[in-house]
């Protein structure tokens, strides 16, 4: 394999300028926000040097690493901290340092009048330095490293403005939900340890067949709890709502773009443990669909425009996670997934920051209506990632989500039929809640009352958004065309390796999702046309009810984690507080009671003391006659 000295720069940069922005404090107010931003460019131009180099190696030799130095070596146990840069890598490098640039020049204006835009910044390019660390690490324990460093990044950045407490509060439950999933990973590398001795991917992979299917199964049963925390998949998915407290570049970069789909990242570089763990795979289909319908439910009912595209990302992770369970072909079709999604979310995420630039912050889409005439440019952009998220051709969302649909029903049997149904399904509800999401933001009546009448964004907010619009209407069909993306990921996940039977023809399969998602946009279209209320409407539905409250998940998490937790901690902390602490007491007291009956025979009399020694004396003189006697 070859090496590669460009690696380590594409972490360090950005975590040296992190480090100096925060070290250099209030000084870096008036140069931080550029620097951070070239910073960010800078990666991304490596990342561009490197994909252009390794497109013109064979394929057997286009994947390169670096090594370090020695981080762990006890025994024949040896870590290298080293970085491996090949073609599932680079796909994560290229959207991590792409869509990360254009949400700095975004920030730039965003944050123009926040007093800590220089440390918002720095907590950026620490966010990009993690995540970059863990889709170059070449072992779990490389990546474990960047795992967690994301998870820290995401903390400081949701709860950037942690003045307020309820975005305090989300950025410790984001991290907390989190902690859950790391543990999920932790113990997956321990078990992978004991099994194998090695924690390197490309030793596992070469001894996968020495391991027992329930030491696999194991390890992957705890690297899909892992995903699940980082990627916002059932039962883990209830912070991701809430994370929308941060600021709107935040949702753009970490919930759209790259930390939820660390996730699928994992799951896909770990294709060798579940192409030969089926009840982990099996799970992963699971979860993957419970969460696509999950997310998608939800976000019919949301009114905070945020909260609805969290939804939404939370539906189209699901869709991912689905698609790695699928086998060999799904790993691909997941990616191609992801790098559309990056686009096309980000850029809606970006959008609805315009549109709460222009409200003067305003979240509830029940205080917009018909704002697109005064937004034409976000309204236009934004409507170009609300068709690529539906999957109207020839938008990108179109091949991604397709190609997962079509796999899903090409498993077979009643496994495909229930996962293609799921699929379609969610493909309908998708097109109902973000057809919805359009028409009260952008159509319809003017809500939102004697305010000034809404603006468009300054060209630092509108270009990104522009530029990834681009990538909402045309990577789908540059990733697909001539399935390019399938054969570039082929030395990694061997996609080609395996053929299912054609359940229905491709083209049936598209009318299909086609099909559904009119259906869906026709409902959205019947139900929000006309005049609306600038309040939402009390009486609903149980279903919406439900859906208004995240599906009762914090309700769930309280009832069967918190209050038990609680009472546990309490009795725990009586049984502290009665033994523990109750023995300690009582060796106190003895002993001061001890000493104080003690402390009564000394009077300060000198006379006494020597009474004391003539009969301590005498007593001695007589047991020693008596003994000897």
């Amino acid at each position: 394999m070859q090496t590669s000295e460009n690696l380590l720069w594409l972490i360090a940069l950005p975590l040296f300028s992190s480090a100096i922005l925060l070290l250099a404090g209030k000084r870096a107010n008036s140069w931080g926000h550029v620097m951070g931003t070239i910073v960010s460019a800078s990666t991304f131009t490596i990342g561009l040097v490197e994909f252009f180099a390794m497109q013109s190696r064979p394929e057997e030799s286009r994947a390169v690493t670096q090594k370090l130095f020695t981080w762990i070596s006890v025994g024949s146990f040896n870590v290298d901290a080293s970085l491996l840069l090949d073609q599932l890598s680079i796909c994560f490098v290229l959207l991590i340092t792409g869509v990360g640039t254009l949400i700095h020049v975004y920030s730039i204006a965003y944050m123009s009048h926040d007093l800590d835009r220089r440390r918002f910044f720095a907590y950026l390019n620490l966010f990009i330095a993690s995540m970059l660390l863990l889709v170059l690490g070449d072992s779990y324990l490389n990546l474990y490293v960047g795992w967690e460093g994301v998870g820290l990044a995401s903390y400081l950045l949701i709860g950037f403005w942690n003045q307020k407490p309820a975005y305090a509060t989300a950025a410790k439950k984001a991290f907390v939900a989190n902690r859950v999933g790391d543990v999920g990973l932790s113990l997956a590398i321990m078990i992978a340890f004991a099994t194998f001795g090695d924690v390197s991917f490309a030793g596992m992979k070469e001894n996968v067949d020495q391991a027992s299917s329930t030491q696999l199964t194991a390890i992957g049963l705890m690297l899909l709890l892992a995903a699940c925390g980082k990627s916002a998949q059932f039962p883990l998915q209830s912070w991701l709502g809430d994370a929308m407290a941060g600021p709107t570049p935040v949702s753009a970069l970490i919930h759209a773009a790259t930390m939820v789909t660390a996730g699928v990242y994992l799951i896909t570089r770990s294709n060798f443990v579940f192409d030969e763990a089926p009840i982990a795979q099996l799970m992963v289909l699971i979860i993957g669909g419970i969460t696509l319908l999950f997310g998608a439910i939800i976000g019919t009912a949301k009114d905070d425009i945020k909260k609805a595209l969290a939804a939404s990302t939370m539906s189209q992770i699901g869709y991912m996670i689905l698609a790695t369970g699928l086998g060999p072909i799904g790993y691909a079709f997941a990616i191609m997934h992801l790098l559309t999604h990056g686009f096309f979310k980000a850029s809606m995420f970006l959008g609805a920051g315009s549109v709460m630039h222009g409200m003067k912050d305003e979240v509830n889409m029940r205080k917009y209506g018909g704002i697109g005439k005064f937004m034409p440019i976000t309204a236009i952009t934004f409507g170009f990632g609300y068709l690529a998220i539906i999957g109207v051709p020839p938008f990108a969302g179109f091949y991604s989500k397709d190609k997962i649909i079509e796999t899903a029903f090409n498993e077979g049997g009643m496994k495909g039929l229930a996962l293609g149904l799921a699929t379609l399904l969610g493909a309908m509800i998708t097109a109902f809640y973000m057809t919805r999401v359009v028409i009260l933001t952008f159509f319809g009546n003017e809500r939102w009352g004697h305010k000034d009448e809404p603006h468009e964004s300054p060209a630092l907010m509108l270009i990104p958004i522009a530029l990834l619009s681009v990538g909402s209407i045309a990577s789908g069909y540059i990733l697909s065309r001539g399935e390019a993306l399938v054969h570039w990921l082929e030395p990694v996940v061997n996609p080609l390796k395996e053929h299912h039977e054609e359940l229905l023809p491709p083209i049936i399969v598209s009318l299909m999702t086609l099909g559904v998602v009119a259906i869906g946009v026709t409902v959205a279209i019947l139900k929000y046309r006309g005049v609306q209320a600038d309040h939402a409407p009390e009486k609903v539905s149980v279903l919406t009810k439900a859906a208004r409250r995240d599906l009762y998940q914090d309700d769930f998490n309280e009832a069967t984690l918190m209050r038990p937790g609680q009472v546990l901690v309490r009795n725990l902390l009586n049984i502290d507080y009665l033994v523990i602490d109750g023995l300690v007491r009582s060796v106190g007291k003895v002993s001061v009671t001890a000493g104080n009956q003690l402390r009564t025979l000394q009077n300060g009399y000198v006379r006494s003391y020597a009474l004391l020694m003539v009969i301590g004396a005498l007593a001695l003189i007589t047991t020693i006659w008596v003994v000897t006697a």
